[in-house]
């Protein structure tokens, strides 16, 4: 007997519901019918109704938690986590939860007693053991982060996110690393267009078999953070003759030290010099080098574990901070303008076509979106309004025949590049890889002159995906 089709399954429900207004299961299964609609306002309301007839009901916490995180309502969705193991203790799940989104708020202890106590509960779970193994390569403990991710693998298997739209998907097959660092994809392959298995590609065990999929999105995208994953995606295609997009071996070219030293060869870019040093010679190389230099941990984004030392007597301090033996030892290129405010540009590379992202003006020479000041300055944002608009006319010629090389040395289909301005023009050049981020902006209108540069850069990447899936 063949399942009703989800408008059916809404008129059944609608129909049960008037007969019987304060039965918590019907609005709940409601509630779970509008998401896979993709119907989240109308999801939520239902939730709610369900947990005012029964504030412990576990499905409807969880599912809520859930449809309010994807939606990126992050604080409520802590709440209704933390609802659940108010609620239930002992159901691992409801731990899990509220641990990977207290982790992604930085509150790294309460996240750790919340992973460790899943754990207790569920010694083998394989979601608390990556989630355990995330939070401990934040704080520095590569040792014990594996551990916990080879632990994770035996029982992961592939993440299957349905197709919830009419017609024939596109099947999507995505290699993820399980040490993370991945390209972030969930505003790009959304569940209208497409149809996507999730693998962790280090538990691919050999003579698995693959899901069907038309085209590959390697996502596998931090070189710096596990060469090995590399090794582990590549096993992966050898059984697949679908297309790839951002095959391995070019991502895996694209770590802080090679990319300066091959990206330094491009007209009009001044990369600095990066080196990789056993923190034990990291005094020598840099009284080498001089100051201001700056030390970062490899495998950190978002600056974490990343310093300026502005002068010897400072060393010390800063490599007792910093986790790992190996560390980068990177030249600091001073990006302040006149005004003596730094500014970062972000542009990215989809299918072989430059888009402006956003500008980030700070006075601080650690530059980064969410910690800068452009919230509070109109003139600021009108200067990255400029630059989304014309991003020629803003950086100049030479900048853009630099961003043009980059992108030719990295042949990427999906890759970003974060820069500053030299006073000739030439790109000062922070970072350039895959994994960088494109978020829509928050809802309030201040932020209404970013929107359509960002859907387009989300829109050439899901055609981009489509294009690649089509049959040949």
């Amino acid at each position: 007997m063949s399942t009703p089709a989800p408008e059916e399954q809404l008129a059944a429900l609608d129909a049960a519901i008037v007969a019987r207004p304060d039965h918590v299961e019907l609005y709940y299964h409601r509630a779970a019918v509008l998401a896979r609609l993709g119907r989240t306002d109308a999801a939520r309301q239902d939730y709610l109704a369900a947990l005012a007839l029964d504030p412990a009901h576990f499905g409807a916490l969880t599912d809520l938690g859930g449809l309010l995180y994807a939606t990126d309502f992050r604080s409520a969705a802590r709440l209704v986590y933390a609802e659940a193991v108010k609620h239930h203790p002992g159901e691992p799940i409801a731990r899990i939860n509220l641990a990977n989104a207290l982790l992604a708020n930085d509150a790294l202890e309460e996240a750790r007693f919340q992973f460790e106590t899943a754990l207790r509960l569920a010694p083998d779970h394989p979601d608390a053991h990556q989630g355990l193994a995330n939070l401990l390569q934040q704080i520095g403990d590569s040792d014990g982060a594996e551990a916990h991710r080879r632990r994770s693998y035996g029982r992961r298997g592939l993440l299957h996110t349905p197709h919830l739209g009419d017609g024939e998907p596109c099947r999507v097959l995505i290699l993820a690393s399980a040490a993370g660092g991945n390209v972030p994809t969930r505003f790009i392959l959304d569940p209208a267009t497409f149809e996507t298995h999730t693998l962790a590609v280090e538990a691919f065990a050999p003579g698995a078999s693959l899901p069907a999929h038309a085209v590959v999105f390697n996502t596998v995208g931090d070189a710096d953070l596990s060469p090995e994953a590399f090794d582990a995606a590549e096993r992966v295609l050898a059984h697949t003759a679908a297309p790839v997009i951002n095959p391995p071996a070019r991502v895996r070219a694209t770590d802080r030290q090679s990319n300066a030293r091959r990206l330094a060869r491009v007209p009009g870019v001044i990369a600095p010099r990066v080196d990789t040093v056993d923190r034990e010679a990291v005094a020598a190389r840099a009284a080498e080098l001089g100051y201001p230099l700056l030390l970062r941990s490899p495998g950190y984004h978002t600056g974490r574990h990343f310093t300026k030392v502005d002068h010897a007597d400072a060393l010390a301090a800063a490599l007792a901070a910093l986790p790992g033996r190996d560390l980068l030892l990177i030249q600091y290129l001073d990006a302040r303008d006149a005004d003596g405010r730094s500014r970062k540009y972000r542009a990215m590379m989809i299918g072989g076509a430059l888009f402006p992202l956003h500008l980030a003006v700070s006075d601080d020479w650690k530059v980064h979106y969410f910690t800068s000041a452009m919230a509070d300055q109109p003139a600021y944002r009108a200067e990255e309004e400029a630059f989304l608009n014309d991003m020629a006319a803003v950086i100049g010629p030479r900048a853009m025949r630099a961003l043009e090389g980059i992108r030719d040395v990295l042949a990427l289909d999906y890759a970003g590049v974060d820069f500053g301005l030299s006073a000739d023009g030439s790109v000062l050049l922070f970072e350039a890889n895959a994994t960088m981020v494109v978020n829509p902006p928050a809802a309030e209108p201040v932020w209404d002159y970013r929107r359509a540069p960002t859907a387009r850069i989300l829109d050439a990447a899901r055609s981009l995906v489509l294009e690649r899936g089509l049959p040949r």
